[in-house]
Formats: C-alpha cells, structure tokens, sequence
C-alpha cells in the first residue's frame, strides 16, 4: 500500500520531484530521464513507470524561460532513441522466450496459440505497435507480444520509429509549447491527471465495447434457445 501511494504521489507532484532532481543532478538528468522511458517501453515488468506525463514534465522543465539546463532538442533526441531502443529489447526478449515458452507441455502455452499471434501481428501489428505507443501499460506489452508473435522484424522496427518518434513528439513539445501557461503550471497534478485519463480512454472503450457485445451475443443465443 505504501508503495502504491509513493507512486500516486510521484504521478501526482511529478513537476516538483523533477525540478529537484534538475536541481540536483543538472545534466545527469538526461541520463536518469533516458532510463526511465527506456526501462518504460523495454521491460514488461516496468509498465508503471511514468510515460506521458514525464514526456511532458521533461518538454516543461525544457523551456528557456525557466533557465533549465534541459535542451529540447537534446532531450528529443535522446528519449526517441530511449524509447525506440526500449521496444526493441522488448520484442527480442518475447522473440527470445515465446518459443521456449509454447515449446513445453503447458497446457494453456499451445503452438497453435503462438500461430495465431503471429498471423495478428503480421496483419495488424503495425498499427497496434504505434496505438498501443498512446496506451499506458499496453505499451509495455505490445512489443513483448510483437516478439512472442515472431512479428517480422523489419515490420517491426518502422514502425517502432513511427511510433517511438510520434509518443515522444507529441508530449515532449506539448509540455515545451504548453507546460508553462500559468493555468497548466498551477493545476500541473490535474493536467497529469487528465492525460492519463484520456490516454486510456481507448483501452476502457475496447472493454465496454468487448462487454456489450459479449452481453449481445449471449442475449441472442439465449433468444434462439
């Protein structure tokens, strides 16, 4: 419990544990920012790292106005190549363990299970690489699952980088451009808490969608019985 509301409190006050971790590490900040969209994307057991909301706090803390050491040109580069290279050691840590995994005699691990993943994510995995890029959690797994998939890896990779560069662009320069209004600046914690609400909109859209239809069919076969 306690760590779940340490992790309530950094999301909520991230503007303030950033501008002492600025004030403490200066340039060692591109570093520590580096590693956590890095471990973000690049390690299914690290899905509650912060991803937007540091994107945006990072593009914030940018702005020469603040007289930050953070270069916004610097951090863009550094944290499309963090979060590119992030889902690139995802997917080959799933394309290492998905064989090894379906291989065995676990009953609900089947091949035919592994087949079926791999013929989604050659069909529709190239959307669902950059989609899931907008969705907390689901973007941890997705190339985990792209790599247990044995989604091709050139498909892979483009559009990891249309993804990775579009994520970071938009909420890094969101923050740059926005961060420092005055409405934003004094209401950061309910602005981070709005962009986690609208970035998981379309995983609770899928889920009410999923349930109705579930809801539906049963209806119907219950009517034809």
């Amino acid at each position: 419990m306690d760590f779940i509301m340490s992790l309530i409190n950094l999301f909520l006050h991230l503007d303030e544990v950033l501008g002492e971790v600025i004030k403490q590490y200066h340039s060692w900040t591109y570093l520590l920012l580096f590693l956590v969209i890095f471990m973000e994307t690049g390690f299914v057991v690290t899905p509650v790292l912060p991803g937007d909301s540091l994107l945006f706090a990072a593009g914030t803390f940018a702005s020469p106005a603040l007289g930050s050491p953070l270069n916004i040109w610097v951090l863009y580069i550094l944290l499309c190549a963090a979060a590119i290279g992030g889902d690139t050691v995802n997917y080959w840590i799933g394309h290492y363990i998905g064989p090894r995994a379906f291989s065995g005699n676990v009953r609900f691990l089947k091949k035919e299970y592994l087949d079926r993943t791999h013929a989604f994510y050659e069909k529709h995995g190239g959307i669902t690489i950059i989609i899931a890029r907008f969705i907390p959690i689901i973007r941890t797994f997705a190339p985990f699952v792209a790599g247990v998939g044995a989604m091709t890896y050139p498909k892979f990779i483009a559009y990891n980088v249309i993804g990775g560069i579009a994520w970071v662009t938009l909420f890094l320069f969101g923050g740059y451009l926005f961060g420092n209004l005055p409405f934003v600046r004094d209401n950061f914690s309910f602005v981070v808490i709005a962009i986690v609400l609208i970035s998981v909109l379309p995983m609770v859209y899928e889920f009410i969608k999923g349930r109705l239809q579930s809801k539906s069919g049963g209806n119907n076969a219950g009517a034809e019985g």
